[in-house]
């Protein structure tokens, strides 16, 4: 393979890890296990609660990791599951988990929010651009494997 694609899969790869070590570094800070935050971000992000599947599906993160995230985040009455419709759960904030995700969960937000900041929103798009770009680029290659 071409040494200059090499460097960039390479620098790419770098950056991607780097990103996801910052995300585990604020977990910690946050006194938050990473499938934790996980958990905690993807409710965040829809609101106070949220289907089990749309966790499963955002997060990226497998079913057994999640479950096991959920049932620790239960046992400290941060969350509650609840009957949807047929076989659908929703994972819904307690008000003490409330209170905690403004705590943890909502800085971190509030941090990517802030590291924004300084861009253009033409930035943010073009970023957002290309990484989709990528990503089904890749999707496609996975594919074919």
């Amino acid at each position: 393979m071409e040494t200059k694609i090499c460097s960039r899969i390479h620098r790419i790869n770098y950056l991607n890890a780097e990103l996801d070590a910052l995300y585990h570094h604020a977990s910690l800070k946050l006194g938050l296990t990473d499938s934790a935050s996980i958990v905690l971000y993807t409710i965040y992000d829809n609101g106070e609660d949220c289907l089990l599947s749309d966790i499963y599906k955002q997060s990226g993160v497998s079913k057994q990791t999640v479950n096991s995230a959920i049932r620790n985040l239960e046992k400290k009455h941060i969350i509650y599951l609840e009957q949807h419709s047929g076989r659908a759960k929703k994972v819904v904030l307690t008000d003490a988990g409330k209170e905690y995700v403004q705590k943890t969960t909502a800085r971190l937000f509030d941090a990517e929010a802030a590291a924004f900041a300084s861009w253009t929103e033409e930035e943010i798009n073009t970023h957002i651009g290309f990484m989709e770009k990528y990503i089904d680029s890749f999707r496609e290659q996975v594919e074919k494997l």
